[in-house]
C-alpha cells in the first residue's frame, strides 16, 4: 500500500489522520515540522505528503518550496487553519496538489488522498498513451513531458491538467468542468484555482504555452494550431 507522510506539529492531529489512513490500509510516517519532513523525504519511499502550513521551525510553505527546489515531486495535500485566498494560492503556486482547511472531516481527507494517488501513482497511468504536437511530447505511461527535446518538470496536478486539455483538443472547457475532471471529485474550489494552475503550466511549455488558449467567458482549450507558425 502507498506510504503517507503526515506533517503536523500537533500530535493529536497526526494521531487522528493516521488512525483513519491506517483503517484504509495505508502505511503512515510522521514528522512534527518541515525540517523533519524533508529528512524523511530524503530517505525515499513516500508516495504522498499531508503537510500542515502553520508549524514552528520550518513551516509548510517553506517545506514545500524546498521540496520542489530539490526536485522532490511527491504529491502534497496542504492543511491550513486559514481560509483566506492567499493561503490557498500560495500553496497551489508552490506546487501543492490540493489543500484542506481545518477543521476538516478525516473521511474527506482520506478521499482526497485516494483521489490524488489515483492520478499520480505509476500503476494508475494508462500505458502506451503518447500525445505529440510538434516538439511537445506527453507520455502518460512514463508521466513525462518534453518540450523541443528538453524534459519539463511538471507537478502531478499540472501533468493531469495538460493531459486533460490535450485529450480534449479544440474543445472549450469551462473551469467547472476542469475542476471536476482534473481534481477527480466534487471539488469545492474556485475559478482562481484553475487559473493559477494554467499559469504555472504555461510557464513550463516554452513556445507551446500559446497552445493553451483562453476562451473568454468560458475557460480554456488546447489549440496546437496556435503555435504551428512559431
Amino acid at each position: 500500500m502507498p506510504t503517507i507522510l503526515i506533517v503536523d506539529d500537533e500530535p493529536r492531529i497526526r494521531d487522528l489522520i493516521r488512525g483513519y489512513l491506517e483503517y484504509d490500509h495505508f502505511t503512515c510516517k510522521e514528522a512534527s515540522d518541515g525540517s523533519a519532513a524533508l529528512a524523511t523525504l530524503g530517505q525515499g519511499g513516500i508516495d504522498l505528503v499531508i503537510l500542515d502550513v502553520m508549524m514552528p521551525f520550518v513551516d509548510g510553505l517553506t517545506c514545500l518550496s524546498q521540496m520542489r527546489s530539490r526536485g522532490i515531486q511527491t504529491p502534497v495535500i496542504m492543511l491550513t487553519a486559514k481560509a483566506e485566498e492567499y493561503d490557498k494560492l500560495a500553496g497551489l503556486e508552490g506546487g501543492a496538489d490540493d489543500y484542506v482547511v481545518k477543521p476538516f472531516s478525516p473521511r474527506e481527507l482520506v478521499a482526497r488522498v485516494k483521489a490524488v494517488l489515483n492520478r499520480t501513482m505509476p500503476g494508475q497511468q494508462t500505458a502506451g498513451s503518447v500525445f505529440q504536437f510538434g516538439g511537445l511530447v506527453v507520455d502518460k505511461a512514463s508521466h513525462s513531458v518534453k518540450v523541443d527535446g528538453q524534459e519539463a518538470s511538471l507537478t502531478p496536478k499540472e501533468f493531469d491538467l495538460l493531459v486533460f486539455l490535450m485529450e480534449n483538443k479544440g474543445i472549450a472547457l469551462s473551469r467547472e468542468r476542469i475542476l471536476q475532471k482534473v481534481w477527480n471529485y466534487d471539488y469545492y474550489g474556485e475559478d482562481r484555482t484553475v487559473d493559477t494552475h494554467i499559469k504555472m503550466l504555461r510557464s513550463h511549455l516554452g513556445r507551446y504555452r500559446e497552445a493553451i488558449a483562453t476562451v473568454w467567458g468560458v475557460g480554456y482549450k488546447f489549440e496546437p494550431s496556435a503555435v504551428e507558425q512559431v
